[in-house]
């Protein structure tokens, strides 16, 4: 009797454990920082979201009365995601391109980098695609040569949404790795 318990009890774990696998996604692994451009990748043009004829967005220039960490923290940029992905985008990189150069500028300053997920999925599945993503641009930053101690990264998953609201123009927001400098 107590034989067929254990039994029938392994058999529940083992089954559970096939459909919680069965039913996570399999998603492609991002690149080996080894694979990832040596030198800095060319900026592009972005395509234009604010009214025809307002200027491109760049970084802006640094004020010499401004310590390190106001330069950083007025020019670097956050990345945002597609769905259910942690890759970098062209975009992306371009926009981590320049916050490597600004970081490489100003070697003293540190920063936390903060993953963040839409309101879609389990907050266990948002918690690991947004340290994912963290680490997707840590990564890119450290291919460009920023020191890796200087950087740290958190995922809040879809605990601290940017945008409020239940529609994609939400979730595009709130698919981001923020930037955050330490003081």
């Amino acid at each position: 009797m107590f034989r067929n318990k254990t039994v029938v009890i392994l058999m529940i774990i083992a089954i559970a454990a096939l459909v919680v696998s069965a039913g996570c996604a399999k998603k492609k692994m991002a690149p080996p920082v080894s694979e990832l451009p040596s030198t800095p990748a060319q900026p592009r043009t972005q395509p234009q979201t604010e009214e025809p004829g307002a200027p491109e967005e760049t970084v802006p220039p640094a004020f010499e009365e401004e310590s390190a960490g106001q330069k950083v923290e007025s020019g670097v940029r956050d990345v945002f995601f597609a769905f259910d992905d942690y890759t970098l985008s062209e975009e992306a990189r371009t926009i981590l391109a320049a916050d490597a150069k600004l970081l490489g500028d100003n070697k003293a300053v540190k920063v936390t980098i903060e993953g963040h997920c839409d309101e879609r999925g389990t907050v266990e599945y948002n918690l690991a695609l947004g340290e994912k993503r963290a680490a997707a641009a840590k990564n890119y930053l450290v291919s460009y040569g920023i020191d890796g101690s200087r950087i740290s990264i958190i995922s809040y998953g879809k605990e601290r949404p940017f945008a409020a609201g239940h529609d994609e123009e939400a979730w595009a927001q709130n698919r981001r790795a923020h930037f955050v400098v330490q003081k």
